[in-house]
């Protein structure tokens, strides 16, 4: 059943990401879902459904962007594992930490994808971290910690991941 959800989540936010999102700018950044669901799979479902998500995430995200594709798997999923480490490891998960942890791994992700990239002698990567880093990850932190509270609101996520947790 995990595999069924996880494919239409997957089915569902990667034409969302490439057709949709690219018109929609807040501040000139565009929110990386790809990046947020790795995250929220692996806090939700522990390191491998981080880590299997985010390679899925990435290597389906590349089709449709000029990204490597081991470079996108790689980004992805070292977060979506990060995420499942933090979230079976934490005592308590609150929104806020949630945030701040996806903020975190989308400026660690930005900034290893603005190294690789070879830019241009105007663009270095202290205007990569100011202009396109820095206002992806606290888009990617807002998305993420909502979607992590909404969650938490209405399914009870905080009983539901202790049993989680401990089995």
């Amino acid at each position: 059943m995990r595999v069924l959800v996880w494919s239409a989540l997957i089915a569902v936010l990667v034409p969302l990401q490439s057709v949709l999102l690219p018109s929609i700018k807040i501040g000139g950044a565009m929110a990386d879902f790809g990046l947020v669901a790795a995250c929220l799979a692996g806090v939700l479902g522990g390191e491998l459904h981080g880590l299997l998500v985010g390679l899925a995430m990435g290597w389906v995200m590349s089709l449709f962007s000029v990204i490597d594709p081991v470079v996108a798997m790689g980004i992805k999923g070292a977060a979506g594992y990060v995420a499942g480490f933090a979230g079976r490891y934490l005592v308590s998960l609150s929104p806020l930490i949630v945030a701040i942890g996806m903020g975190v791994l989308s400026c660690g992700a930005g900034l290893a994808t603005a190294l690789l990239l070879s830019l241009h002698e105007v663009q270095n990567g202290w205007w990569a971290l100011r202009v396109v880093v820095l206002p992806q990850a606290v888009l990617d932190a807002l998305v993420g910690g909502v979607l992590y509270w909404g969650l938490a609101s209405r399914y009870g996520m905080g009983r539901w991941l202790g049993e989680h947790r401990a089995a």
